[in-house]
């Protein structure tokens, strides 16, 4: 879960560990374990140096621990959870890769839910910059306000992300459409507001 909050924080689920710092990174994105096409991204976007949330956030998703964070506003919490997500779809399809078709994985692998369409659409823009170097990426963007047939669309075919508002995918979810069974990362965005509505 990621959320905004005046106090920064990662709490690892797994290990029950709580870090707090406020001193900046200066070792560049390399040391986190990124694929280059990712860092190569992240230097296209004009990131050179991870925040002290992506610092802390990106190794231990990586992990694979469970992760609760805490962080600012422009604090680079989006950056945290999708750049590990990403690596997660990169090593799915390395998995899927010479397999047969039908045994192949094709997602979608990371699942985002946010509290708004507008937030839901900021995450769904990152994902494509952080992933503008990762082949044949595929983001569905499930929001409210958008028609049902463009949404259709991009739920057709092999695809990667999902990054929705809860209601419209229970939409899609409840007439069979969002299928959600080969699901590998899940981040609740701003998770406390959710809970808050």
């Amino acid at each position: 879960m990621f959320t905004e909050d005046s106090s920064m924080g990662v709490h690892a689920a797994a290990a029950e560990t709580t870090v707090h710092t406020e001193a900046p990174v200066t070792n560049g994105f390399a040391p986190l374990g990124l694929h280059e096409c990712l860092t190569r991204a992240l230097g296209t976007a004009g990131y050179t140096t991870p925040t002290d949330v992506q610092s802390k956030a990106v190794p231990a998703a990586l992990a694979g621990k469970d992760l609760m964070v805490s962080s600012r506003t422009g604090s680079g919490k989006t950056a945290a959870f999708m750049l590990p997500a990403l690596m997660k779809i990169m090593a799915a399809r390395e998995a899927s890769r010479g397999l047969p078709r039908h045994q192949q994985d094709l997602g979608p692998h990371v699942l985002v839910l946010a509290p708004t369409r507008e937030l839901a659409l900021q995450v769904s823009k990152a994902a494509m910059d952080y992933g503008r170097f990762v082949n044949g990426l595929r983001v569905a963007t499930i929001v409210g306000g958008v028609p049902y047939g463009a949404q259709l669309r991009s739920l057709r075919g092999p695809l990667d992300i999902i990054i929705a508002t809860p209601g419209r995918l229970m939409d899609h979810m409840s007439s069979g459409k969002a299928m959600l069974g080969n699901i590998k990362m899940l981040v609740l965005d701003e998770a406390d507001r959710m809970l808050d509505m």
